[in-house]
């Protein structure tokens, strides 16, 4: 199977920004995001059970589920949101899984926003941390959300603190900078990723 880094780091850090130098450096990358998007679309089981245990109700009138209305349900519910998570869990980690296998590329990238949450470290050969200090992760949240900074704080103490991830990473980006200095930090951790994967590292610019 190939040789797989899994992408984490708290809400707001630059995940998206690091994935993106990434697939730019051809890099095949894994949004599990967009993963338990697919394994809910009409027609799989993963909806099929959602639909079974909470009815009808939790769709749209086109048949797609409607996660506004399933999260308001689940939210103060813990019992409902063990269920939700026992159906939309397993189908990510299979699509994952099934998406690893189909690589031909020396590494490939999953990025798992709740990965440390989730505790799926065990899926990846190394853990890459996009870090931002918290002040910094709140400003840039309230920024991008447009929201007040109560609710930041509320999302940002939803996931594992900075030290949690910390203490699992393999490698770390600091991205308390600018844009223009992940780039060459994302660079310099793909040649290392290339080697550690067995493929051949990319020559340096001229």
């Amino acid at each position: 199977m190939t040789w797989t880094v899994g992408l984490t780091g708290g809400i707001a850090s630059g995940k998206t920004a690091v994935a993106d130098l990434l697939i730019a450096s051809g890099v095949p990358v894994l949004d599990a995001d967009q993963a338990a998007r697919d394994v809910v679309e009409p027609g799989t089981p993963a909806l099929d059970a959602i639909i079974k245990h909470f009815g009808q109700d939790i769709l749209t009138a086109e048949g797609a589920l409607d996660r506004a209305a399933l999260r308001t349900r689940v939210f103060h519910q813990p019992a409902d949101r063990k269920v939700l998570e026992s159906i939309v869990h397993p189908a990510v980690r299979t699509a994952m899984n099934d998406w690893r296998a189909r690589q031909s590329a020396a590494y490939c990238v999953l990025a798992i926003p709740l990965l440390v949450e989730s505790g799926l470290q065990a899926m990846v050969d190394r853990v890459l941390l996009v870090d931002t200090p918290p002040a910094l992760q709140r400003q840039r949240l309230m920024q991008r959300d447009d929201i007040d900074g109560p609710l930041a704080d509320r999302m940002i103490q939803a996931q594992a603190n900075r030290d949690t991830r910390l203490a699992v990473a393999d490698d770390v980006i600091d991205n308390s900078g600018p844009y223009e200095a992940l780039a060459p930090q994302v660079h310099a951790l793909h040649q290392r990723y290339l080697e550690l994967a067995g493929g051949k590292p990319m020559t340096a610019p001229q």
